[in-house]
């Protein structure tokens, strides 16, 4: 019975969102909220979209598990698509905005920017590895980002 009723408060602690249990023992410490649970994603460098300038300044590294958010944005220089569907597939995707309106996706396999303008990708890293977003049909380093999950 003491077990059913310890199972169900342990239970309830790890899903309303309020504590992150750091033991599961009578009497442990109450750590606060992290990572999604504490609301702030970690703010990367943005990607630009453009026909004329790199995608990105570097590689990205990312720890599994950690919450961020990326701003991509848009030059209108030209029609571009950004493709990662290795990346999309081994994060979880929270939301993207786009002009204040959020979405929130089972999935991603690309994006298109038609015209100038900023999306903001918040996800959580999940699977370990190297990744790529790459603007899709070009073979220039600049025209790619690599994302590496720790």
């Amino acid at each position: 019975m003491a077990v059913s009723r310890t199972r169900r408060t342990v239970r309830h602690l790890l899903t309303s969102g309020a504590f992150v249990a750091t033991a599961l023992v009578p009497g442990a410490l109450l750590a606060q909220p992290a990572g999604l649970l504490s609301g702030g994603a970690e703010k990367l460098s943005p990607l630009t979209l453009s026909a004329v300038e790199p995608l990105a300044s570097g590689p990205y590294t990312l720890e599994s598990g950690g919450y961020y958010s990326i701003d991509i944005v848009g030059d209108g220089s030209a029609e571009l698509t950004l493709a990662g569907p290795e990346l999309f597939r081994n994060i979880w995707i929270d939301e993207v905005v786009v002009n204040d309106l959020e979405i929130r996706p089972l999935g991603l396999d690309s994006v298109e920017f038609d015209d100038e303008g900023t999306m903001t990708i918040r996800f959580i890293a999940i699977r370990p590895g190297t990744y790529t977003l790459a603007i899709p049909g070009t073979s220039g380093e600049s025209q790619r980002a690599e994302f590496v999950i720790r």
